[in-house]
């Protein structure tokens, strides 16, 4: 019995051809050729058992089912014990065509180390070696992460590769959803079959490549009426509250609302999750196109707080690679109180030889329409006012003017040393402000400050 190599691969089969020759001339020897299919999976059939006619077709075998044929020669001589020998065999048959990864031909990677985010972008040559044309050939492209996890990497099937031609396979992806560490791209020509081909040993390429991961924390800035305030601070009950989350990495953006969480404890300790939906809130992502200068994202948030009191406020922020912005959520206190008022105005310092500023709080969530401070003598000669234009920004809260008294009159000229005395007049709506206390009231008399210049 003699067994042929596998025959093959066929896209179709036409005729087996075959002869022998005798040791003697009398006629006593068996022969026949049996013909074997063999599966894609490598499993072996008998499809035609003793086959005696020395040229008969196979067009009856399916190139799909059975893409390999082998050949079994049986041959019986039982009265001379001198069988005969085989000459020659043939099979007659249409092969199919042969890819190969050529990257002796072209090949190009623009680094094989990437920071997380950046796109890996590799070329390489297939080359059809056969005479036979493929057609459209489908590409496989995978990358294989350091966990053994397989992503796919989404790639169009390429038009027909013809006989002598060659195409550049181009991949070019993100890789912000691969772990930080050594990952590998595999590149498969024709993969599961998807065609007929000779071989397939020489279709499969693979590239390790290594992601550096971003371990830095986002930076997390909270303003409120554009002033960062201290822990208990007076603020507007309608204030405009500029949250800015920042991040140094100048690939991934700070574009996802999931970036930044709010919350909200009111006075009577009732604790809300504020939502994007909210109308009080207004995000602006980060601009993809300016980050190499500045990767930041924003909420606005117009609250209106309906309770007098202190509220809370906790802030969590991460950046595209979930480093948070702190070990800690930011938390701030602050406290609120709906009805305008406008404490006695302080200076500071006092007494004072060259300047003073002038200290005072404001609540509610307007501002007064009308202000002055107006300075005069102990026997109540009004020398100087000065008008709300000249103090610079004021806001609810707690203010220190920008401006300073240096202790000149309305025309510019000094004034003597000695004991001021001064009171600010402020109307909102029309009505002058209710007093607010702030416990400096006993260095008042009769809503009148004093001060002393000392050069």
């Amino acid at each position: 019995v003699y067994t042929s190599p596998p025959i093959g691969p066929a896209s179709e089969w036409s005729r087996l051809v075959w002869k022998t020759s005798r040791m003697e001339d009398i006629l006593v020897d068996e022969q026949s050729v049996s013909v074997i299919g063999i599966s894609p999976g490598g499993v072996e059939t008998v499809l035609a058992e003793a086959v005696s006619s020395l040229d008969t077709t196979l067009a009856w075998i399916d190139p799909v089912a059975w893409p390999r044929l082998r050949l079994r020669m049986n041959s019986r001589d039982d009265s001379l014990r001198t069988p005969g020998q085989l000459e020659y065999w043939r099979v007659i048959y249409q092969p199919v065509p042969e890819a190969a990864l050529n990257p002796n031909a072209q090949f190009s990677l623009n680094t094989d180390t990437l920071f997380q985010g950046e796109f890996l972008e590799m070329e390489v040559a297939s080359d059809n070696i056969s005479d036979w044309d493929m057609d459209s050939l489908l590409v496989r492209f995978d990358v294989i992460d350091q966990n053994n996890i397989r992503h796919i990497v989404p790639y169009e099937r390429r038009d027909s590769l013809l006989s002598g031609a060659r195409q550049i396979q181009q991949i070019r992806f993100d890789t912000r959803d691969f772990p930080a560490g050594r990952n590998t791209l595999s590149i498969e020509l024709n993969p599961d079959n998807d065609q007929p081909e000779q071989y397939h040993f020489n279709n499969i390429g693979l590239l390790p490549f290594y992601v550096t991961g971003d371990g830095i924390n986002p930076f997390l800035d909270v303003t409120f009426d554009g002033m960062r305030i201290l822990d208990g601070d007076l603020v507007s009950a309608k204030p405009e509250i500029l949250i800015r989350l920042t991040d140094e990495n100048t690939i991934l953006a700070l574009e996802d609302t999931t970036h930044i969480a709010l919350r909200l404890v009111s006075p009577d300790g009732s604790e809300q999750r504020i939502h994007y939906n909210n109308p009080i809130l207004q995000f602006t992502p980060a601009d993809p196109g300016s980050l190499g200068s500045e990767n930041r994202a924003e909420i606005e948030l117009s609250p209106l707080l309906e309770q007098d009191g202190i509220y809370t406020m906790i802030v969590s922020g991460k950046d595209a690679s979930d480093n948070a912005a702190g070990d800690l959520d930011y938390r701030i206190s602050f406290e609120v109180i709906n009805k305008p008022m406008i404490s006695n105005v302080l200076n500071y310092p006092n007494p004072f030889t060259t300047k003073t500023h002038f200290v005072f709080t404001l609540t509610g969530s307007e501002l007064p329409e009308y202000f002055k401070i107006q300075i005069m003598t102990v026997s109540g000669r009004v020398i100087r006012e000065i008008q709300r234009s000249e103090l610079g920004a004021i806001r609810i809260g707690v203010n220190k003017t920008e401006y300073t008294w240096d202790g000149t009159d309305e025309f510019g000229d000094q004034v003597g040393n000695g004991l001021y005395l001064y009171r600010v007049v402020a109307r909102l709506n029309g009505q002058r402000m209710d007093h607010f206390d702030t416990g400096a009231d006993r260095w008042f008399e009769s809503g009148f400050g004093k001060m002393y210049l000392a050069r």
